[in-house]
């Protein structure tokens, strides 16, 4: 059963930094693509930040400059690195991963349960 685990949300002062991380478990053959999606209440969901198994990444529009992502694909987990972090980036965070559970099988698009991310002074 594969699962992902997100971790590294919380509370954060404007201007403040975080982590997250999303680690991918159980029965992974290959991963591609990796990302971070985050969505507030009412409004659909968004990129944060995407790299793909060869490492090419894409960035939502407002984070350029603050957020950066990363992976290490022996351990199966992606983090992004969230600076100067702004009030109306208060939302739910998800990660995303294409994972192929075996050699011939396609990739499928799966998703954490979310993490959530609050700036507030």
């Amino acid at each position: 059963q594969v699962q992902l685990v997100e971790s590294g949300g919380g509370l954060v002062q404007p201007g403040g930094s975080l982590r997250l991380s999303c680690t991918a478990s159980g029965g992974i053959f290959a991963t591609h693509a990796m990302g971070w999606y985050r969505q507030a209440p009412g409004k659909q969901r968004e990129l944060v930040a995407r790299i793909t198994s060869f490492g090419v990444t894409e960035y939502g529009h407002s984070v350029l400059g603050r957020f950066t992502i990363s992976r290490d694909n022996a351990k199966k987990t992606k983090y992004v690195q969230m600076n100067s972090l702004k009030t109306e980036e208060s939302d739910v965070y998800y990660c995303n991963t294409d994972i192929k559970t075996a050699r011939w099988d396609s990739f499928i698009s799966y998703w954490g349960q979310g993490t959530q991310v609050t700036v507030s002074s």
